[in-house]
């Protein structure tokens, strides 16, 4: 049945045990919860929120912690990057094993697009999610960029190469980042993650449900994150956002971009020749070919939002608005295996660099 918790936040259970909270209201359980509210503004979700889960591999149990608040301008999020939901299942092989973050995010309760989009960036989460765990589509892995052997890359990508044309896309099914079956694996820092969809949240098969997809997070400018699902304009239906990017070339044989090797089959784990989608730069935005701009979103009845599709961009591909500075500055945490030398990567526990703890708002 539906329930309506006092904070805002609408989900679906039959009971919702809640605990007394420091932060002065009702510690509200999200346990593998369905959320359903399609409120946008993000001050609608206030509260404090909780789950208990499991590490399935490491037979550890976790409590997840979110607290959202906010003034007369800003949502403001701390997590300790802890899902709702178990992770880690035996489909699994994460570098580092998954710990408790110090993560805090601030937002617009009501965000304006910038003059133009922005691209995403290494070192910027894209998004922060209601269960607390951020979305971190970028891979610091490109071809032939960094020390490991040709074709098995999987760090030393860096700023340095923001436009490298052969970066990985973590979700494609011919690369291995070693996700557990909610998209999602550790950074070296313990920090888990989501690269996409997060099959948790919201109803997945919109086959199977009478409503579009609710709220389920905030990207770094502020705009609201959708689930897949939406209702058709024309036949009223409800089926999955359709996104408007398509591989180059109709999936025909890649071409040389000056200044970088071109990935070839055979070498490494490399697939074919081919734009296949093992590369980022392997899709292009064809506008009008799906129902989603080239960041991944659309207006519906007034507001605009970016959402979980299940092919690329997979989340959000660019910035309508201006992206908050605490999602910014995350660039070691980017590293998906082990550093070089096989220790942690240089700073404290959250990536910050000894004495410089991650910033903390109300």
């Amino acid at each position: 049945m539906k329930t309506s918790i006092s904070s805002g936040l609408l989900i679906i259970a039959a009971t919702f045990p809640t605990v007394a909270s420091s932060h002065g209201g009702e510690h509200v359980d999200i346990t593998d919860a369905i959320f359903t509210d399609r409120v946008a503004r993000c001050d609608h979700y206030v509260g404090s929120y909780y789950a208990n889960v499991t590490d399935i591999k490491r037979a550890k149990d976790f409590t997840g912690d979110i607290v959202i608040t906010s003034d007369s301008r800003f949502c403001y999020v701390r997590s300790n990057d802890i899902p709702n939901h178990d992770f880690n299942d035996h489909s699994a092989h994460f570098a580092t094993n998954v710990s408790e973050q110090n993560l805090s995010f601030r937002f617009p309760i009501n965000p304006t697009p910038a003059y133009k989009p922005s691209p995403l960036a290494l070192g910027t989460s894209e998004a922060v999610l209601l269960n607390g765990v951020v979305i971190d589509l970028l891979a610091a892995a490109c071809y032939d960029t960094g020390r490991e052997p040709l074709g098995r890359e999987k760090i030393g990508c860096d700023h340095r190469s923001a436009d490298h044309p052969w970066r990985y896309d973590p979700m494609s099914p011919l690369n291995d980042f070693g996700t557990d079956e909610h998209n999602a694996h550790t950074q070296p820092n313990g920090k888990y993650h989501y690269h996409g969809n997060p099959l948790a949240m919201f109803r997945t098969h919109c086959e199977n449900t009478d409503a579009a997809s609710p709220v389920i997070g905030y990207a770094a400018d502020g705009y609201p994150i959708y689930g897949s699902c939406i209702k058709d304009s024309a036949t009223g239906e409800i089926r999955e956002a359709q996104p408007s990017y398509k591989l180059k070339n109709n999936g025909g044989p890649r071409q040389a971009v000056s200044g970088y090797s071109t990935p070839r089959a055979g070498i490494g784990n490399i697939a074919t020749n081919n734009y296949d989608g093992q590369f980022r730069g392997d899709y292009e935005y064809v506008a009008g070919t799906g129902d989603l701009d080239e960041c991944n979103g659309m207006t519906v009845d007034g507001q605009y939002g970016y959402y979980i599709t299940n092919s690329f961009p997979w989340v959000n591909n660019c910035f309508r608005g201006k992206v908050d500075s605490s999602f910014q500055g995350r660039e070691q945490q980017r590293m998906h295996g082990h550093p070089p030398g096989g220790g942690r990567p240089e700073g404290g526990p959250d990536g910050q660099r000894p004495g410089h703890p991650p910033p903390l708002y109300p």
